[in-house]
């Protein structure tokens, strides 16, 4: 059983940077994707970034210039370093990974980790 353990939130100030990290245990299937999604309290989750095998990256727009999605390595397989950080960008941050188990597609969640803004 795959599991995603997303680490590194916590409460800045308008302005400061946190990084995110992913850590995973378990057989991960043939990746596709791995991605951060944001859900802020009361709306839908989001997407803030994707990153593909190939290297692909693709940003939300607000996450565009402020944000940076970087693979990692076996065990700490995703992060987000996010630079300047607004009030809106609090929300609950989650790991994504899509792939391919054999013939099974695989989609995974982490449980999410807190970020909070003050300005």
């Amino acid at each position: 059983q795959v599991q995603l353990v997303e680490s590194g939130g916590g409460s800045v100030q308008a302005g400061q940077s946190l990084t995110l990290s992913c850590a995973a245990s378990g057989s991960l299937p043939n990746i596709n994707t791995l991605a951060w999604y944001r859900q802020p309290l009361g709306k839908l989750r989001e997407l803030v970034a994707r990153i593909n095998t190939a290297g692909s990256v693709e940003y939300a727009d607000y996450a565009r210039g402020r944000f940076t999605i970087s693979r990692g390595d076996a065990k700490n397989i995703l992060s987000l370093q996010m630079d300047n950080l607004e009030p809106p960008d609090a929300a609950v941050y989650y790991c994504y990974v899509d792939g391919w188990s054999g013939p099974r597609a695989v989609n995974i969640w982490g449980q999410g980790t807190t970020v909070a803004v003050s300005s």
